[in-house]
């Protein structure tokens, strides 16, 4: 048989569509810390040292938004006016309204809420790492994660804030991943570094700490790949809320129906609706039922219920796909108002997510990674 590969990507939390992401989540934390039941659907764009923040808010909270996504800007690291984009210096746009009351009449539907909107919301889950995600994008998440870590703490201290990973992993004739063919590590960084320096100390602090032991011997490392990283951020690249899409769910290794995540608050099912779905499928792997999961759930604006639950196993699942669909039907909450009271998604738990990725985050305290309900499933299925 061919070989087989797989390429994930991932971006630092400086990376400008990231940025927008975190802004956008930043103001829906600030509204759901003073008013759980706020209803937002926030935008963010940045280019240049231009911060332009749009949408729609619904809420009894009193927020600075400015403040706000300066103080997310201010965590990320832009602080110096030299990179062209900083908290204190950008200029802050904003075009905001409340929501649509054509929306709002669909979503209010009295103790039970309506869907915010229509789509397919997907979520997978497979048994490549411990955490349930695919390894491809799960080892760009680690790299971009670390490449932040070593610029806050010091460790390069020439680092800035934007960066990419992507991880290329050969498989085997099974589909698994062994070994990483190819990596590709691109960090801003100060112009007074020196090549040698710079890709000895990403190297030896970055990718062989995180990923030595998964090297093919004839890896490609290319850091840095143009040779100069210098001009990074808004400065260079115009960054736009939900532009992340394959970063923020599974790297492209299953599908995404399509919307976006951050800025929303749950009654969007854009957000709900896949965490939902991520949580069926990790259930279902953890519960041993399949090695790899897809699970998709449809729903109609207006609508408490989906109009569809799917569940796919790949060939991989050890019960009836009918049976196994009743049984997650019996387990699992699908309203919206009851996924959103099971995943606890009234709390201000979100500007987390908007970097690094929605899913595989076990150290955060997601709900929607939790696998408690393994036996409660099986026990469904009849096992």
């Amino acid at each position: 048989m061919s070989t087989q590969f797989v390429t994930a990507e991932s971006v630092t939390e400086g990376h400008p569509d990231k940025i927008c992401d975190q802004i956008a989540d930043g103001i829906l934390d600030a509204c759901l810390a003073q008013d759980p039941l706020s209803r937002v659907a926030v935008e963010a764009l940045v280019c240049g040292d231009t911060l332009v923040i749009a949408g729609e808010i619904t809420t009894t909270a009193d927020i600075d938004v400015a403040a706000t996504a300066r103080g997310v800007i201010r965590d990320i690291g832009y602080t110096d006016p030299a990179l062209g984009f900083d908290a204190d210096g950008c200029l802050i746009l904003t075009n905001l309204r409340t929501q649509s009351p054509d929306i709002d009449r669909g979503v209010s539907l009295g103790e039970e809420l309506g869907a915010g909107d229509q789509g397919v919301f997907y979520g997978y889950a497979c048994d490549e790492t411990p955490c349930g995600m695919p390894a491809a994008i799960h080892l760009a998440h680690r790299l971009a994660a670390r490449l932040a870590a070593a610029r806050k703490g010091g460790t390069l201290p020439w680092l800035r804030p934007d960066g990419k990973t992507q991880v290329t992993l050969r498989c085997d004739n099974d589909g698994r991943p062994v070994e990483i063919s190819s990596l590709v590590v691109s960090a801003q960084h100060d112009e007074t570094v020196g090549r040698e320096e710079l890709v000895r100390g990403l190297v030896e602090a970055v990718i062989l700490p995180e990923v030595g032991g998964l090297l093919a011997p004839d890896a490609r490392i290319l850091v840095n790949p143009t040779g100069r990283f210098v001009v990074g951020g808004p400065a260079a690249d115009t960054g736009l809320t939900g532009r992340k899409l394959m970063v923020d769910s599974y790297g492209g290794c299953a599908r995404h129906g399509g919307g976006a995540f951050s800025g929303k608050d749950a009654t969007k099912v854009d957000r709900s609706a896949a965490y939902m779905a991520r949580l069926i499928a990790k259930t279902v792997v953890a519960a041993g039922l399949a090695t790899k999961c897809e699970v998709a759930l449809a729903f109609a604006i207006g609508e408490s219920l989906p109009e569809m639950v799917t569940i796919g196993t790949f060939g991989t699942g050890t019960v009836d796909t009918d049976r196994l669909s009743m049984a997650v039907r019996d387990v699992f909450p699908l309203s919206v108002s009851g996924m959103i009271a099971a995943l606890g998604l009234r709390r201000p738990i979100f500007r987390p997510t908007a970097a690094y990725g929605h899913f595989g985050r076990e150290d955060q305290g997601f709900r929607w990674e939790l696998t408690d309900r393994a036996a409660a499933l099986r026990a469904a299925c009849g096992l």
